[in-house]
Order: structure tokens, then sequence, then C-alpha cells
């Protein structure tokens, strides 16, 4: 499988760069109590903070916000998923433990401040591509709705669109019954290409020892 990122995004995001995992044999259940003792720690720890900061002191935030924007996506109306989270700690509408991939997702995505999707490997059809979204593409999200991607980052592949750094599809969601899995980290387009793929690295160990299995991963971007 091939990651390829579309040269118009180079273009008006410079920088741009995607991690990308690939699972195999891995087994995913109930998080383990060290996993969900932390997760809940750190949205405290988040909603602490938040109490004597904006959400856009944080500067992934910050970043992905005007990330969005240069692509044409309406900030206000669609945030980027660590946003989301963001604000829904800043509720205290904590996060309840799902299961043992979605969480640790979770709990990176919060840690690095950025969009992280992971997508069941054997429902993709061929290569992946990253773009911005054209009038018309859309898929069923795991939110529950029709989701357009017009002026949105997302990736595709042969089959269409399934994932973006605002929501993920359903015909891609991950669940306990799968063994193999692509995970795409959208790292802020300021980070230097060694602590991007230092992060990625981290985030693959630490899911390969919750899960077991093997993985391989690449960081892909205007500077690898």
């Amino acid at each position: 499988m091939e990651i390829n990122i579309h040269s118009g995004i180079f273009a008006i995001i410079p920088g741009f760069k995607i991690g990308a995992i690939v699972y195999r044999g891995i087994e995913i259940g109930e998080s383990p109590q060290m996993l969900k003792g932390r997760f809940q720690l750190f949205q405290e720890s988040i909603y602490f903070d938040l109490l004597d900061k904006d959400l856009y002191d944080f500067e992934g935030l910050k970043e992905w916000r005007a990330i969005f924007k240069a692509a044409g996506t309406d900030a206000a109306r669609y945030r980027p998923s660590a946003e989301a989270l963001f604000r829904r700690i800043k509720k205290q509408n904590y996060l309840s433990p799902i299961h043992s991939a979605i969480d640790l997702n979770n709990f990176f995505s919060l840690q690095y401040e950025v969009p992280i999707g992971i997508y069941d490997l054997d429902a993709l059809k061929g290569n992946v591509d990253i773009k911005i979204g054209e009038n018309g593409e859309e898929y069923e999200g795991i939110n529950g709705r029709i989701n357009s991607m017009h002026h949105m980052i997302h990736s595709a592949d042969k089959a269409g669109p399934f994932g973006s750094p605002f929501v993920d599809s359903k015909r891609t969601m991950v669940n306990e019954t799968v063994h193999n899995a692509l995970q795409l980290v959208y790292h802020r387009p300021s980070t230097e290409i060694a602590n991007a793929e230092k992060m990625t690295k981290s985030l693959m160990d630490m899911f390969l020892q919750i899960h077991g299995g093997e993985g391989e991963y690449c960081v892909v971007g205007s500077d690898s």
C-alpha cells in the first residue's frame, strides 16, 4: 500500500506531512486499566489547564484550525477532531473508554494536539490518496451523518473517501473484530520531519505493546 499526498495540498499548506502505520495481527479489546487511568487523569489535567487558557493557546489546535481555513473548510462548522476532543473536556464531558484502539488514538490525539485516524486495513481498496475534496465527495461517518468532503482534507482509496481530520467513515471503522489496521497521524506542518518520525514510532510502539501483532511506519510529506 502506498500513501500519496496530492501536490495541491503542499501549495497551500507548506510542510504538510502524514505519519502512516500499518498493523497486522493485532488484538483489540477493552483497554487495560493502565491506559484507562492515564487517559482519565490526562483529561482532568487538560480541563484544569483550560480554566486559565483559551483553546487556541494550545499550538496544535491553533495550527490545525489554520490548516482547515487554508483548505477552504468552514472551521466554525467543521472542527479538527483534536479540537473537538478538547472542547468536550472543557465542558467536563470526559471521553469514556470505547475499546483499546480508539482509546489510545484519543489519548495520543490529546497529547500531541493533532487529529489521528485508525481504519480497518482489510476494508481498504488499493492505495491511499490524501487530497482536498471536491463537490459531491462524501461518506457516512461514525457520527451517524453523511459528511461532505468538499474543501476538506481527506483520505480516499479506490472505493472513495473514507477518513479525514474531521471525522472518519463507517465503512472503515475499527472494532474488536479487526486484526489489521491503518493509522494516519496528521502531523503539524511545523513539526520537523525527525520529530514527526519519532512521534509516529512512539505511537506505534505503545499500540503494539497493548495490542500485540506487528507494525511498520513511515512519514510522508513535502520534506520527507
